[in-house]
């Protein structure tokens, strides 16, 4: 019988100079005989890699929130959050001014201006320039150790090393990426060629590849696939049927040529500060292009639905939280459908979205979903916020997040995936994807299922302890407990308080290596901004997390 309830675990803290030093929560399962993820220790030196949380019980005040006097602060205060040679170690990534008037300043830590992987450590000021707290993830070790940091494998050949390991094609969907990092691999600090490949084709790829910078071996590498003539344009009202034969307003664009008539097609550049959103066909690798403004073919409904949600999920985030686009800054929106053939899956590549049209028994056009669209997008807005790495229990909190903004974004439940069950899969009982309110309904792969008792977990005490070669240590099936959690949270305080608390935790406080424990500081944090200490909605934060074992 799976335990539905558990009561909280009282934290202690511990009053330094004025201020809290909150140590890590505990996010593990309770049983302590239990065995430890021996790949996700292999992988990442965690005791290297510690958890930072300072809040300022008395702020600190400061002329004004910018990066030099944050550095002076963690300067001055090294005791209490473990951090030297600050103005050294760390160089400023971005600077965040919020709508309480508060500003967070995001530093990433180097050694010798390397970047060190995975580390970030963030400040915060409230509106009076005072230092209210601090948080992230601090390399201790790379910091004291010294660290060869000129490399002899030069980017070139790093990148044909990392194209042969993953069977990349010749031909890439964008041009590949490289930096020289500081990578934390069992147990060392190891300076190595960052490298992220982006391909489409049988098997997807946006793998993140590390090339030892002075031997060429490959150390580690992840899928982090979450898939001249004078032309006259004008924004152009359609209507178009989807999948399941709704009805939808589309926001389209009449093109005219000389000599060659008009056509319509589907791409919006209708919206203030933003570049477009774009949607193409697969099979062609075209925009979706039709003589009319009715788009009722039954092989353009998948890019109706494609479409439609696009902009729905644009809107939600511009309108809800004030963000212009996935990047914040007027990035296209970008769908491909009629990807593969019977291809039950849906991704976010990196740069764009990709749905398959499904089987028809299994799955319909995976399109259909505005859950799963909200799903993919946001994944583009985690990679240019928190950036949570796509492994064990920081890409498990990735995976939360999108489904998390999923079922806010498609509010009418809180199911993932319910429109996009063929009729097979309905009969068969499965009735959707995941469920947010009742993990424990739905049964995971044959593949997942020996590291667990079989179905989507929704407390620590039924975690998947789970190799990284099995969906990646478990992202997601792990990621049920945190959903489940953010389920009764929203069933206390509404979906939209639930929806603030968490964008701003993925945008101010979380950083790639964050763990579950990090997820439930950032989120109570979060409802402490904006609700207030000692309000129901900080209680409804910290009980939700209580009953799912994160502590």
């Amino acid at each position: 019988m799976k335990k539905k309830q558990i009561l909280p675990v009282l934290l202690s803290s511990t009053l330094i100079a004025g201020s809290f030093a909150m140590t890590p929560v505990s996010a593990q399962p309770q049983d302590a005989s239990a065995p430890v993820n021996v790949q996700a220790q292999k992988v990442w030196n965690e005791k290297a890699n510690v958890p930072v949380f300072v809040k300022e019980k008395f702020a600190e005040k400061k002329e004004s929130s910018n990066a030099a006097n944050a550095v002076d602060y963690l300067e001055k205060n090294e005791a209490k959050t473990g951090i030297k040679n600050a103005k050294q170690n760390l160089k400023v990534k971005n600077v965040q001014e919020d709508d309480l008037g508060m500003t967070h300043i995001r530093f990433a830590q180097t050694k010798d201006n390397v970047p060190i992987e995975g580390s970030e450590v963030i400040v915060h000021f409230n509106k009076n320039n005072e230092v209210v707290g601090v948080n992230g993830h601090y390399n201790k070790i790379a910091e004291e150790q010294g660290i060869q940091t000129t490399a002899s494998i030069d980017s070139e050949s790093a990148l044909e090393i990392a194209k042969a390991s993953v069977h990349a094609p010749e031909q890439l969907s964008y041009e590949p990426v490289s930096e020289t990092v500081v990578y934390p691999f069992e147990g060392e600090n190891i300076l190595a060629h960052k490298v992220n490949l982006t391909f489409l084709g049988d098997e997807p790829g946006n793998w993140f590849v590390f090339v030892d910078a002075n031997t060429g071996a490959v150390i580690d590498k992840y899928n982090a696939v979450l898939h001249a003539d004078e032309l006259k344009t004008k924004d152009h009202k359609g209507v178009g049927q989807g999948v399941h034969g709704e009805l939808r307003d589309l926001h389209t664009t009449l093109e005219t040529k000389p000599g060659q008539g008009t056509s319509f097609k589907l791409y919006d550049e209708s919206h203030e500060n933003v570049e477009g959103i774009y949607t193409f066909d697969h099979n062609t690798g075209e925009i979706f292009e039709n003589n009319s403004s009715s788009w009722k073919d039954e092989y353009h409904s998948p890019a109706v639905d494609a479409h439609y949600n696009s902009e729905t999920v644009y809107d939600y985030y511009l309108e809800e939280h004030g963000r212009n686009s996935l990047d914040d800054n007027g990035m296209a929106i970008i769908s491909y459908v009629h990807f593969g053939t019977d291809y039950n899956n849906a991704f976010w590549n990196g740069r764009h979205m990709t749905y398959g049209d499904g089987d028809g028994e299994f799955m319909v056009p995976l399109s259909a979903g505005l859950d799963v669209a909200a799903h993919e997008m946001t994944h583009g807005v985690i990679s240019h916020t928190a950036n949570l790495q796509y492994r064990n229990q920081s890409g498990a909190l990735n995976e939360s997040f999108a489904d998390v903004f999923g079922a806010l974004i498609d509010a009418d439940d809180w199911e993932m995936g319910e429109d996009i069950m063929a009729p097979d899969a309905k009969a068969d009982g499965r009735t959707a994807l995941r469920s947010l309110s009742n993990p424990g309904k739905f049964e995971v792969s044959e593949e997942r299922a020996p590291y667990g008792n079989g179905y989507y977990p929704e407390h620590m005490d039924e975690f998947y302890d789970m190799p990284i070669s099995v969906d990646n240590g478990g992202v997601h099936v792990n990621s049920s407990i945190t959903n489940h959690a953010a389920y009764l949270i929203g069933e206390q305080i509404g979906k939209e308080k639930l929806g603030q608390i968490y964008y701003r935790a993925l945008t101010v406080y979380l950083t790639p290596t964050s763990d579950f424990s990090d997820a439930r500081q950032a989120i109570v944090q979060s409802a402490v901004d904006i609700y207030g200490e000692g309000s129901e909605e900080v209680a409804a934060v910290e009980s939700g997390f209580d009953q799912v074992g994160i502590y």
